[in-house]
């Protein structure tokens, strides 16, 4: 994808990105003031999100590597994780009606903590670290929210695998998840997807919210690929790359570049934009010039974007 070509479209993506998390926090806010939550204006809107996401896999990723912070991070993790996960799903050759249980199983598995700490989406003190570290209280809200929220779907009526998927969104397949210790076939689908997206979110969110850096969420997944089921994580390294869209990068010849488009025959080496006084061009790396690394916060501006 040329950078031209992100330029002309990126607007249109981010307006929808910004109404998809408003959509996000309003339902959020009538579940948690009103108690009230409609499943047909979430298909409603999961459906609509399906057709974008398909249309614009690639501008999607770039917008959510440069967005601005949004202000409640229970918002930004639920929303961004549903459209992670509806990437790996259509990368996965999904059917509608599967797209649509997993978008909606995606958006609502966490309305359990949303009375919770916001800092639990945070990579130094994430949710892994505060069933250790954290009070009683939250340790315990913590543990049982996947169960809590399987009982406020089924209470609304929602289909049964959503509630199942949303249940089991944080079981991983050595059994070392929760909130039922499940491992390999004891895990739903759904469960397997999320569990991948929500956990590569939460490690692509920098602490202090400046940048959003998915190669370190890839990363981690790849440390702990034992954890999640090998398909899904190739399904999400063919869709989002180990160099996602959007991030800046410092080539092996020291040039500095943002990554603009993918590869589909080789994830390691995206198409980059070398940016600079001098340059200004899109390149396909290679074994000759590849990604050395990410850029830094500091060095981003630095460089200057």
């Amino acid at each position: 994808m040329e950078r031209s070509n992100i330029d002309d479209n990126v607007k249109n993506v981010e307006k929808f990105y910004e109404s998809f998390l408003a959509f996000t926090e309003s339902i959020f806010s009538l579940l948690t003031d009103k108690n009230e939550l409609d499943y047909n204006s979430v298909q409603r809107k999961i459906n609509q999100t399906i057709d974008i996401v398909r249309s614009n896999r690639n501008l999607m990723v770039y917008v959510m590597q440069t967005a601005k912070k949004w202000k409640n991070p229970h918002v930004s993790h639920a929303g961004r994780s549903c459209l992670i996960a509806l990437i790996i799903g259509i990368e996965m050759k999904l059917t509608r009606n599967w797209l649509v249980e997993l978008g909606i199983a995606g958006l609502l598995c966490n309305i359990g903590v949303l009375k919770l700490s916001d800092w639990i989406y945070t990579k130094r003190k994430g949710g892994f670290n505060l069933l250790n570290s954290g009070t009683e209280y939250e340790q315990k809200l913590l543990f049982v929210h996947p169960i809590h929220a399987h009982k406020t779907l089924k209470s609304f009526g929602f289909p049964l695998p959503i509630c199942e998927a949303v249940l089991h969104h944080h079981e991983l397949e050595d059994g070392t998840g929760f909130p039922q210790g499940l491992k390999g076939d004891g895990v739903c689908f759904y469960g397997k997807v999320l569990s991948v997206a929500g956990y590569y979110e939460a490690f692509s969110t920098d602490e202090t919210a400046i940048i959003k850096n998915g190669h370190e969420g890839m990363i981690n997944i790849l440390k702990n690929n034992g954890r999640f089921d090998a398909s899904v994580i190739r399904a999400l390294i063919n869709s989002i790359s180990v160099y996602p869209i959007g991030i800046h990068v410092l080539l092996s010849d020291g040039r500095h570049g943002q990554v603009v488009g993918l590869s589909p025959e080789n994830p390691r080496f995206p198409i980059v934009n070398i940016l600079g006084k001098k340059h200004n061009k899109a390149v396909q790396t290679s074994g000759e010039l590849s990604v050395a690394r990410p850029l830094t916060v500091e060095e981003i501006g630095l460089y200057g974007k």
